[in-house]
This record gives C-alpha cells, sequence and structure tokens, in this order.
C-alpha cells in the first residue's frame, strides 16, 4: 500500500455538491500508512458539512476495494470554511459569510429560526456571531438568557472604541436590546436605525467568523437597504409559515432580494410552524397536524425555483425554549434539534455551493 495508490483510489470519491472528486479538489491531507493500516484527513468546505459520513463510507470503501481489501482505514475531518467575498475586507474583515435571515412579515418565527440556525452551525466548530439587527423588536437577549448584561469596549484603532459580542453557548451576540434598558421603547426614524446597524458593523469586534447570521427586522425597509449597501452579504434565508398570508408577504421578500436591483442570492427558503406534533406522540407521520396548511413553503420555492431548506415543526418546547434563553439547538427536545440540524445542514451545503460557482440546483431537505 503506497500514498499514490492511496490517492488514485481516493479520485473516485466524488464531493457530492461541488462535482469533483476529492483529489482534484485538493481536500485530501495527511496520508499515513502504517502496514495495513492508513489514515488521512478529509478537509470539508464547512464544519456543518451534514455528508460526513457519506464521504466517510465512500473513501473506506475506495481504499478497500482498489487498494486493499484487509486495509485498516481512519478517515479524519477538519474543515476550512469557504468564502465568494470579492469585496476589498475593509468591512467585516474575518467574517467568512454573512447570511441574513429575512421574512415578508412579523409572527413567522424569523428569530427562532436565525438564532437555531447559528446555533446548528456552531455545533461541529464553526466560529458563529449573531447579530440581532432587528432594532424596534430584538429578541436575542431574551431568547439567550443575557437580558441586562452588557457588552465591553475596547480600544480600537485611533480613539474609537471596539465593542465586544457577549458570548452564550459558543456564538458572539449582539443586539440593541444589550445597550438600552428593555424596558425603553426605540423611538428613533429610519436614519437612526440604519446609522445603529452601520455600527453594528463597525465597531463591533466581531473578529474571525465563519458565519455572521443577521436576524433582519420584518418586511422590506430602511434597515435591509442599508445592510446590503454596507455589508458583502453571501446570501439570504427566506422564513415563511404555511398560511396563505406569510406565503404572500414571502413572496415581497424574494422579490426584494432575488429579482430586484439588489440582486442578493437566496440560499434557500425555510418553512416554519409546518405542522404541530404533540408532546411525546412521535415525528410519524399519522402524528403531524398541519394546522396552518401543508407545503405552502415548499410550493412557493418551487414557483420561485429557489432551493427548499426544509420544516420547521411547531412544537411547544421550542417556544419555551425561547422564553426561557434555552433554544431549541440547546435543548433535550430531539425532534425540534433535528429538524434545525437539517435545515442548517441545507443552508450550509448550499453556501459552499455558491461559494464555489457551482448551479444552486434545488438540495432535498
Amino acid at each position: 500500500m503506497t500514498e499514490q495508490k492511496v490517492l488514485e483510489a481516493l479520485g473516485n470519491v466524488q464531493e457530492p455538491d461541488l462535482g469533483k472528486d476529492i483529489v482534484t479538489l485538493n481536500m485530501v491531507k495527511d496520508i499515513r500508512i502504517d502496514g495495513r493500516h492508513v489514515s488521512f484527513t478529509v478537509v470539508l468546505t464547512t464544519p456543518a458539512c451534514p455528508l460526513k459520513d457519506h464521504i466517510k463510507n465512500a473513501c473506506i470503501n475506495a481504499v478497500k476495494l482498489l487498494v486493499d481489501k484487509e486495509a485498516q482505514v481512519t478517515v479524519n475531518f477538519t474543515a476550512n470554511t469557504t468564502s465568494h467575498r470579492q469585496d476589498p475586507h475593509t468591512v467585516l474583515p474575518k467574517v467568512r459569510n454573512i447570511i441574513a435571515v429575512v421574512s415578508g412579515k412579523g409572527g413567522v418565527g424569523k428569530s427562532t429560526v436565525a438564532a437555531n440556525l447559528a446555533l446548528a452551525f456552531a455545533k461541529d466548530g464553526a466560529k458563529v456571531g449573531l447579530m440581532d439587527a432587528d432594532i424596534y423588536g430584538p429578541s436575542v437577549p431574551i431568547m439567550f438568557g443575557v437580558r441586562g448584561e452588557r457588552p465591553m469596549m475596547i480600544p480600537g484603532k485611533g480613539d474609537k472604541g471596539m465593542i465586544v459580542p457577549i458570548e452564550k453557548y459558543g456564538i458572539k451576540l449582539m443586539s440593541i436590546g444589550l445597550l438600552v434598558d428593555d424596558k425603553n421603547a426605540v423611538v428613533w426614524r429610519g436614519p437612526m436605525a440604519s446609522s445603529a446597524i452601520r455600527q453594528f458593523v463597525t465597531d463591533v469586534h466581531w473578529d474571525e467568523l465563519d458565519y455572521l447570521v443577521v436576524d433582519m427586522p420584518p418586511g422590506t425597509g430602511d434597515i435591509h437597504l442599508t445592510l446590503l449597501q454596507t455589508v458583502p452579504v453571501t446570501g439570504i434565508v427566506v422564513v415563511t409559515t404555511p398560511q396563505e398570508v406569510a406565503l404572500a408577504d414571502a413572496k415581497k421578500a424574494i422579490a426584494m432580494f432575488g429579482q430586484s436591483q439588489i440582486k442578493v442570492p437566496i440560499i434557500g427558503l425555510v418553512e416554519n410552524m409546518s405542522y404541530f406534533v404533540a408532546p411525546g406522540a412521535g415525528n410519524d407521520m399519522h402524528n403531524r397536524h398541519y394546522i396552518f396548511g401543508k407545503q405552502g413553503g415548499k410550493k412557493l420555492a418551487e414557483e420561485y425555483e429557489i432551493p427548499f431548506l426544509g420544516e420547521i415543526p411547531l412544537v411547544q418546547t421550542i417556544r419555551e425554549g425561547g422564553d426561557s434563553g434555552v433554544p431549541a439547538m440547546v435543548g433535550d427536545d430531539e425532534l425540534s434539534k433535528n429538524a434545525f440540524l437539517s435545515f442548517a445542514g441545507v443552508a450550509a451545503r448550499n453556501i459552499s455551493k455558491r461559494n464555489a460557482d457551482v448551479s444552486p440546483d434545488k438540495i432535498p431537505a
């Protein structure tokens, strides 16, 4: 068994999303051979890759089939998160991907989706930040149990100080709710709100991140335009619920970002509150109750030819976790946790494909 033979065998293992083999993509590192034992490292395009097991099994099978059927194969994984930034990196210079989570209307669970997407990205080691850009209705402090906490300041360039995000559950957090008393209403005109968003970009020490998830305000307005004009957004995730009134407003968000002069890539659409499952009932199809309609989000994604990222169930523990500062991804309910992990995995795959300039064909959730 030689390194060359191992590489030739692994040249038959395809990276499913990028359409090339892992050797051509330079994803194989540190091949070590000791008798019949061979180990090597596969460098993934994101720590949140949901295809690790698929790639691992394909590598083992290739070596056993094409090199030595008695080989003992150890596949290690690391990740080098890809980026497609082509700007001068004057803003957020160490952030590889900026993901804006949007909705056409309020009340569809956008903040819940954004929070758990960030946590799901971070689960396997990605460096993640969550920016609460909803100036008038910030929810991150409550959802992460940091209400009343205040971020520190550190020296910046010149006399300008930098705000240090609060860290919780392994991700960095920033929200207007961490800077003002939550009993006071933020009564600002559009330009003031937009100025605050610019400060969240330029005056916050985000440092190195694989993903910065931005929880946008509902609708389409000044803050959305400010962010898109200030930050090189990698793409957006559209959140909707199945009922017609939410779908109608989701179309506006899709039109604003994907079909107007703004032209921001749409990573995909996720349907929240897709179906109700009674506590302890299990996730079998006959236990799902489609209270708000069925597959409205999936049909909308097909209509606009954008990827469908998955369905998030209507589960009591998701609401309870958000209220108590323990989001679903760090809670104990496996149904909701698995739904967010599946959604985040598909989103991560789509981001990697965008970064590699691969045609964003729809990927099943």
